[in-house]
């Protein structure tokens, strides 16, 4: 089982890497950041690959900073977790 601060440092480094957000740009949102549906793609790909948790990813396109989706994907991880 995955913690939840490694949980938060590779959705972090997942959404940093795909979006190319540095560090200090973390109220950045998705869109500021310039995503597209390619990159919504990408990151929820990555999440569910790396992670092991389903991102919808309309929920991309609600516009989340980086805290608001390090939150998300912690939330879906003891979600999922519970369901389990």
């Amino acid at each position: 089982m995955t913690s939840e601060s490694e949980i938060e440092r590779r959705a972090t480094e997942i959404w940093r890497e795909v979006l190319g957000a540095r560090p200090g740009q973390d109220a950045a949102t998705f869109f500021e950041l310039s995503g597209q549906s390619i990159t919504a793609v990408r990151i929820t790909t990555r999440v569910e690959d790396e992670i092991g948790v389903l991102v919808d990813i309309g929920e991309l396109f609600e516009d989340p900073d980086l805290p608001g989706f390090v939150a998300l994907v912690v939330a879906k991880a003891r979600q999922e977790k519970l369901s389990a």
